[in-house]
């Protein structure tokens, strides 16, 4: 059995959080053992390099797989992350809908529609993604501080260019 963050058993409607090394996977809990997740072609328990593959999928199929099946031995948890800014919907709503696209073939993008994305959707109604937004957010800070460094070795480079140029004469 995967390692699980917390011993507490999913409720139908919970969200799952599968961590894969780098990424998180996600999955909705429907009862009796199983979830239902989105899943781009490369997606795998323990798929480390070949899922991150899924970052260049733009399709993806939402499946209805055991919970073990999924997590396979990487740790997991319960994670209803936006539980105090939305009201979840009622489970057998969150069941319903997710059954209704099960072996559907949907959009995927990293972005705008990942595996979290479609989850947060059917418990929220709102498709959220906390993984893109903190890896945007560390992006631009990235950006930034590669900019503010940039700036800094021009400065320095100009003025060591105008001694130069002054020894020189």
């Amino acid at each position: 059995m995967a390692p699980t963050l917390y011993d507490k058993k999913p409720e139908i409607g919970d969200l799952i959080e599968i961590f894969r090394g780098t990424y998180q996977h996600w999955a909705v809990y429907i009862g009796d053992g199983y979830v239902i997740h989105l899943a781009p072609p490369t997606e795998q328990a323990g798929g480390g390099a070949y899922s991150m593959m899924s970052v260049l999928c733009d399709r993806a199929i939402v499946k209805k797989e055991g919970l073990w099946e999924v997590v396979g031995e990487d740790e997991w948890k319960i994670n209803n992350l936006l539980d105090k800014k939305y009201e979840p919907r009622p489970a057998h709503e969150i069941i319903q809908e997710a059954e209704s696209f099960l072996n559907q073939e949907l959009p995927y993008c990293v972005f705008r529609s990942n595996c979290e994305h479609f989850v947060t959707d059917l418990r929220y109604g709102k498709a959220q993604s906390r993984q893109v937004r903190t890896a945007v957010a560390a992006g631009v800070g990235v950006g930034l501080l590669m900019a503010a460094i940039g700036v800094g070795f021009a400065v320095a480079n100009r003025g060591s260019g105008s001694k130069e140029k002054e020894s020189k004469r």
